[in-house]
C-alpha cells in the first residue's frame, strides 16, 4: 500500500509537471505559426489546466473505470470551486471585472445541469458523449469568434491577462520538444495514478465514483490552485477566477465526455443524486458571490471561508456514506 501511495504522489507531480510543459510548447508553437496571441490565451492556455482530468478520465475510462472518469471531473470541478476558490479567496479577496468572465459564468451552470442530466438515467451512453463534444467544439468556435471581435479590446482584465501568458520568443525547436515531452508523460503518468488510485481505493474500501471525487479529483486540481495562487499574487485576479470558470467548462464538455465515448456504460446513482447537484449549487454560489450590477465586485474571505467549509463537509459527508 505505500508502494501505491508513492506511485501516486508521483503520479500526480508528474501530470502536473508535463501539462505544464505540453501548454508551454503547444501555445508557443501556435504562436510562432501565426495564430493570434488572444486566441491562444483563451483558449490553448486556458484548456491546460484541465489537461490533467482529460488524461485521468481516458485512462480511466480506457481501464474500463467509467464512474472513476465521472467522478474525476464533478468532482475537480466542484474542488475548484469550493476548495481552489476558497483557499485563494481567503489569501485576498478576488475582484471581479472581466465581462469575459461574466458571460461565461452563466456557460458554466448551464454545462452543470446538462451533466446532470446526463446522469439522471444512471447511464452514460455514447450518444451523450458525442453531444457533449460537439458542445465544446462549438464553445471553442465560439471562443475564437469572441476574440476575433474583442481583439481591440485590451481594458477587458481577462483578455488584457489572457494575452500576457501566452510564452513569447521561444524557438520552434524548444516549443516542439515540450509539446512532445508533453505528450509522452501526460498519459503515462496518468496511467499509473489512476493504476495506483484504483489500488488505494479497493484496500479502503472506496467506489470507483468516490475515488474519483476526492483523491484523483483533488489531485487533477492542483494545477487550477496553483494558477489562481499565482494570479492573486501578480493581481490578476480576473484571470485567476477566468482559469476555474474555464477548466470547469471545459471539465464537463470535454473531459467528461471521454467516458461517456470510450465506455458506455452504468453510472452510480450518486453521481446525480448527489454529486452532479452539489456542483450545481457550488456554480449557483459563485456566480452569486461573482455578479454585480453595480460595478467591480469581490469575492471576499468570508464568502472564501464558508466556500472551503463546504468542501470539507461534502468531503466528510461522502466519506461518511463509505464507511
Amino acid at each position: 500500500m505505500v508502494t501505491s501511495f508513492v506511485i501516486l504522489i508521483l503520479g500526480f507531480a508528474a501530470l502536473v509537471w508535463s501539462a505544464d510543459r505540453f501548454v508551454y510548447g503547444a501555445a508557443a508553437l501556435a504562436k510562432n505559426f501565426g495564430v493570434p496571441t488572444l486566441i491562444v490565451g483563451l483558449t490553448v492556455v486556458a484548456m491546460g489546466s484541465s489537461a490533467p482530468e482529460m488524461m485521468v478520465s481516458a485512462s480511466a475510462a480506457l481501464a474500463g473505470k467509467t464512474d472513476t472518469a465521472v467522478g474525476n471531473a464533478v468532482g475537480s470541478n466542484i474542488t475548484n470551486i469550493l476548495l481552489v476558490l476558497g483557499i485563494t479567496s481567503l489569501l485576498r479577496p478576488l475582484s471581479v471585472s472581466s465581462m469575459t468572465l461574466k458571460r461565461e459564468m452563466p456557460l458554466a451552470l448551464l454545462v452543470s445541469i446538462a451533466a446532470w442530466y446526463v446522469f439522471s438515467d444512471n447511464y452514460f451512453s455514447l450518444a451523450e458523449g458525442v453531444a457533449l463534444i460537439i458542445g465544446f467544439v462549438v464553445f471553442i468556435v465560439g471562443l475564437v469568434i469572441i476574440s476575433i471581435r474583442a481583439k481591440n479590446q485590451t481594458d477587458d482584465p481577462l483578455v488584457s491577462e489572457a494575452c500576457e501568458d501566452v510564452p513569447n520568443n521561444v524557438p520552434t525547436k524548444s516549443a516542439l520538444f515540450w509539446l512532445i515531452i508533453g505528450m509522452i508523460l501526460l498519459p503515462v503518468s496518468s496511467h499509473f495514478l489512476v493504476g495506483s488510485a484504483v489500488d488505494i481505493a479497493k484496500y479502503f474500501g472506496l467506489s470507483d465514483l468516490v475515488i474519483g471525487l476526492t483523491i484523483i479529483a483533488i489531485g487533477t486540481s492542483l494545477p487550477e490552485l496553483a494558477a489562481c495562487i499565482a494570479g492573486v499574487l501578480k493581481n490578476e485576479d480576473d484571470l485567476a477566477l477566468g482559469n476555474i470558470v474555464g477548466s470547469n467548462i471545459f471539465n464537463i464538455l470535454a473531459v467528461l465526455p471521454l467516458a461517456g465515448v470510450i465506455t458506455p456504460s452504468i453510472i452510480d446513482p450518486s453521481a446525480a443524486n448527489r454529486d452532479a447537484l452539489i456542483m450545481i449549487g457550488a456554480t449557483i454560489a459563485l456566480i452569486a458571490m461573482s455578479l454585480s450590477f453595480r460595478g467591480i465586485r469581490r469575492i471576499n474571505r468570508v464568502e472564501g471561508g464558508l466556500l472551503l467549509v463546504a468542501f470539507l463537509i461534502y468531503q466528510g459527508y461522502i466519506f461518511s456514506q463509505v464507511a
